[in-house]
């Protein structure tokens, strides 16, 4: 008998420590938003991704799209045992790391509860255009002018860190106000990480919106350059080619992954970027 007791232990325990292989069965929660998030971290990360990593990747999912807000209680590391069929050692490891990556909070004797939102700059977030635009009252267009798979140049290869000439996916599409162009987007997909990405209906989702939803995200790198216009884009903008640009370059990464490298580009004269805050980091009610 405690021969038994000691092999079932040493088990358990060897379960926690590798984080297992096998993929972890998500149940419906009544009240969530339909949603398929470890199905689709299978078909986007690694076959073997970790137990403790699939519960991490699951929350975030429910944070990024909106299903879980600012504050809501998770479930208790009691609940999330039972629900994911798990050791609570492993829930216990995907809840620590989601405290350390700023996601969630923990208080002791009442539970975990999805973190408030730091106030930062937009150019340290991925800004909604179209929710930008519509809370200015004003009108959101949107126009897909392309979306391929092709070689990689090598500079797209670099910022994606795939090699040069191996399959990529690239999409451009035109961002209005009112009927006036005021963004043009030239993206790059990784499909070692979005496998899926020509598959959905880009044309009624914009790129950002689908992959903000549907691929989790943990990094973000933000350059602005100020440049002039090509003839196409300057044509694509409806601008004048002596026009200046604003060059927002934007990267995010995945567990250290590069998913996508896109280029905006704005008309000067249309569009600004910046944000205003207090010394503290918090933003201003005035």
């Amino acid at each position: 008998m405690k021969a038994d007791i000691r092999t079932q232990r040493s088990q358990k325990r060897a379960e926690d420590a590798k984080g297992g292989s096998k993929k972890l069965a998500v149940p419906s929660a009544p009240s969530a938003k339909p949603s398929r998030p470890l199905r689709s971290a299978a078909r986007t990360q690694e076959p073997s991704l970790a137990l403790y990593e699939q519960v991490k990747e699951h929350i975030t999912r429910r944070i990024q799209d909106g299903t879980w807000p600012a504050g809501h209680r998770l479930p208790s590391e009691h609940e999330l045992v039972a629900q994911f069929g798990i050791s609570r050692m492993t829930i216990n490891r995907a809840l620590r790391e989601l405290v350390e990556q700023g996601r969630i909070v923990r208080v002791a004797g009442v539970g975990s509860f999805v973190a408030e939102n730091k106030p930062q700059s937009t150019l340290l977030q991925i800004a909604n255009i179209a929710s930008e635009i519509r809370a200015r009252g004003h009108d959101y267009g949107y126009q897909l002018l392309s979306a391929e798979r092709m070689a990689a140049s090598p500079d797209v290869a670099a910022w994606l860190d795939l090699r040069a000439g191996e399959s990529v996916f690239h999409s451009t599409c035109l961002h209005l106000e009112d009927g006036v162009p005021v963004q043009l987007e030239d993206r790059y997909v990784s499909p070692r990480v979005v496998p899926d990405y020509l598959e959905q209906d880009l044309a009624a989702t914009p790129p950002s919106e689908y992959l903000v939803r549907h691929v989790p995200f943990d990094q973000i790198e933000h350059l602005v350059d100020a440049v002039l216009p090509t003839a196409e884009q300057a044509d694509r903008l409806d601008m004048a080619a002596a026009d200046p640009c604003l060059l927002l370059t934007r990267r995010t990464w995945t567990r250290a992954v590069p998913v996508t490298v896109v280029r905006c580009l704005h008309p000067a004269s249309r569009y600004r970027l910046g944000s205003r805050f207090r010394a503290d980091g918090n933003p201003s009610s005035a």
